[in-house]
């Protein structure tokens, strides 16, 4: 593709020569979520990132190498954002990024068939002075709905290089890579014509800022600094370096806003959208519904030759005819998944046959009884514990490798045998949801009910992603707008959400009871939603507002989801298996100094206050190394009958409010600060036992036979 001239405004790396420090070069990805940045970071790079069809995937900054021609560059994924006014937190990581790093380019990741939505953060990269690369993705999707973008034009009209790609299938990769390579920052980027004019009301208190501001070797531009201080961008006004002059341009942004009759925010996002209207005119064009709107009146065919410039993008009239019944198809699907009475049904089946029927019943039932009493329990242990027994002949010694909470013997059977298959089915169902495009449409249909406890429908990400990994859904919280919602989230992650590995045994478990299952799931949710609503309402903080991506409902692929299900499963074994063995050491230890005797003897008060054997009191010691460590010893009394009916369920129930696993209070330790870390534990603890213990007295009292 022949590239026009490029006007940018210099950066300080370097480009074509390396960087004095000897770093890589970066390449940064921006832009809206749900774009393909995830995707286009897997192609460039030699690393992979998860492809999700929901916002907020990518939580945190990924980074990897990458090879172009015969250089080797850094390759930056970024969290989705909106615009350099930031809302949420990773919309302020994004914006951070952008504001202290200095690549050699940014690829501003944008979905073709969206172009009159994501324009306007292009125009506002350009107007900070940032050295950009416009990428056209889902061109596919964009000429199936009969979307023709003359991008050659566009690119004329921007004057940075603008290149059409499908990441997902690989296309347009390597004519990037090619734009990529010759890519050199050039000055004279004030004569760009994608700079924005605004209203002369504006443009004046743009100079007054502007004169006040000093001349910055790193950051934005003094114009876009200007904007961000004219919209009260707290961050901005920090990052200036005015010295004593910053408390007079906040006076004066002050001063210039109270003149203005409308918010200059919503000015000048309406005068940029203007813009970007006059400029989608110039390149855009959509194929007529009505093929016969392509001919004269004559009959002939009109000259369509502008319209072939999109080359391989471009569909067929009849593929964009097709697509378009896809797409009134799609539309009603969605009226359904997001209806309040409708969606439920919905919901309950995927809840039903995902998690109930696969998670729980076949793999936490069938194939982990055939893994741990077959494979593990009839051949390798039995073949271990001899072998270890006769290499080592000390008892000590044996204790911890095959003993009754030996590393080979329980700790590997557990996160192998127990964990692995149950965490995988989870991962496998939720990879499907997740590429369906499913998840924010819960969003939409739960809102108005999570409003009540202090969170918005972008909470369900975080919440479903819970009952895979409550350490990676607690990660996922600082999506969330407000301080107060991402608190709210996180105690509720720590009370009531069980992982995958503790629902699926759980549910295995009670399975075989419906009338339990029933009770126990009545009971958590009742939990769930009670601390919710107290919590809304003791919390300070504004109210949550509801706004997400809707990206379109898609068919999930193959590809995608085994390799989602594959990452998400090793990262998480990764995780568990240290902590199994590091919990079977430190029970040996405690076993030979006689702490491990003293714990039990401390657990099994609160075990027996609420109708427990004390025999309960090592699930509840396991639970504080893991809550999964603690649902398979559950489990372990579930299969020797040590527990009635009742108290199984009473067990369940306090088991599943616990503590959060040391993973867990790591991660909210460091998303909300060791203080909060330590009382929302503080709370969980007695709150945990109390419910244990009304649930059996209501049981006693009303004599429930489970």
């Amino acid at each position: 593709m022949k590239l026009p001239s490029i006007n940018i405004k210099k950066h300080n790396c370097c480009s074509s020569k390396p960087c004095p420090s000897g770093e890589l070069q970066k390449i940064i990805l921006v832009g809206n979520p749900n774009v393909g940045k995830s995707s286009l970071f897997n192609s460039l790079s030699e690393s992979y990132a998860m492809v999700s069809n929901y916002p907020g995937t990518s939580v945190e900054i990924s980074r990897g190498k990458g090879k172009i021609g015969n250089r080797e560059y850094e390759i930056v994924d970024t969290p989705g954002m909106y615009s350099l006014l930031p809302v949420s937190e990773e919309e302020k990581v994004s914006r951070d990024l952008l504001f202290e790093d200095k690549p050699l380019v940014y690829l501003h990741v944008v979905d073709a068939k969206n172009l009159r939505r994501m324009l306007p953060l292009t125009l506002q990269l350009l107007e900070a002075g940032l050295p950009v690369i416009l990428v056209l993705n889902m061109m596919d999707e964009a000429g199936e709905r009969g979307i023709i973008i003359d991008f050659e034009k566009l690119s004329l009209l921007l004057k940075i290089p603008v290149v059409p790609t499908v990441s997902s299938e690989g296309k347009g990769i390597e004519e990037l890579r090619e734009t990529i390579k010759i890519f050199r920052p050039v000055e004279d980027y004030e004569s760009s014509g994608a700079l924005t004019d605004y209203s002369l009301e504006i443009e004046e208190a743009l100079k007054e800022i502007e004169s006040r501001l000093e001349e910055e070797e790193e950051g934005f531009s003094k114009r876009a600094m200007a904007l961000l201080l004219l919209q009260q961008d707290s961050q901005t006004l920090e990052k200036v370096k005015t010295g004593d002059k910053a408390e007079e341009i906040k006076a004066m942004s002050e001063e210039l806003r109270k003149k203005s009759d409308q918010p200059f925010q919503y000015l000048i996002t309406l005068q940029r959208q203007e813009s970007v209207n006059r400029i989608l005119d110039r390149v855009v064009e959509s194929l007529p519904e009505n093929p016969e709107a392509g001919k004269e009146k004559n009959g002939k065919e009109k000259n369509t030759e502008k319209a072939k410039k999109p080359g391989i993008f471009l569909k067929q009239r009849k593929k964009a005819d097709l697509t378009g019944k896809k797409i009134a198809f799609a539309e009603k699907l969605d009226s359904v998944l997001t209806h309040p009475v409708l969606g439920i049904p919905v919901l309950f089946l995927v809840l039903y046959f995902g998690l109930y029927r696969f998670v729980g019943v076949f793999a936490a039932g069938t194939v982990v009884d055939f893994l741990e009493n077959v494979v593990f329990g009839e051949t390798i242990n039995p073949w271990v514990s001899t072998q270890f027994s006769t290499l080592v002949p000390y008892p000590i010694i044996q204790d911890l490798f095959v003993g009754e909470y030996g590393i080979f013997t329980q700790a590997v059977t557990y996160a192998i045998a127990l964990i692995l298959p149950i965490v995988g089915a989870f991962f496998l169902v939720f990879s499907i949801i997740e590429d369906t495009g499913y998840l924010p449409r819960l969003g939409m249909l739960i809102d108005s009910s999570f409003k009540k406890i202090g969170l918005s429908g972008r909470a369900v990400i975080p919440m479903v992603l819970g009952f895979g990994c409550s350490t990676m859904a607690t990660m996922v919280t600082r999506t969330l707008e407000t301080r107060r919602e991402r608190l709210i989230a996180t105690i509720l992650l720590a009370l009531a959400i069980p992982c995958s590995a503790q629902l699926g045994i759980i549910l295995s478990i009670l399975s075989v009871t419906p009338k339990g299952l029933l009770i126990w799931a009545g009971v958590i949710c009742l939990e769930f939603a009670f601390v919710g609503f107290l919590a809304a309402k003791l919390l300070p903080g504004k109210e949550p507002s509801f706004f997400m991506e809707l990206p379109p409902l898609r068919r999930p692929r193959l590809s995608n989801i085994a390799i989602k299900t594959y990452s998400r499963m090793h990262w998480y074994f990764l995780e568990v298996l240290p902590l199994f063995v590091l919990a079977s050491v430190l029970i040996w230890i405690g076993r030979l100094t006689g702490l491990f005797g003293l714990a039990l003897k401390v657990m099994e008060y609160p075990a027996g206050w609420i109708g427990l054997p004390q025999d309960t009191a090592v699930v509840f010691l396991f639970g504080f190394f893991r809550r999964d460590f603690g649902a398979a010893g559950l489990y372990d009394m579930y299969d020797t009958g040590l527990l009635s009916g009742v108290q199984l369920v009473v067990a369940a129930v306090t088991l599943t409010l616990f503590m959060p696993c040391i993973a867990q209070f790591m991660m909210t330790v460091k998303e909300r600060g060791l203080k909060t870390a330590l009382a929302i534990s503080g709370f969980i603890f007695p709150a945990a036992f109390l419910a244990g213990f009304v649930v059996n007295t209501v049981l006693s009292v009303l004599k429930v036979v489970i």
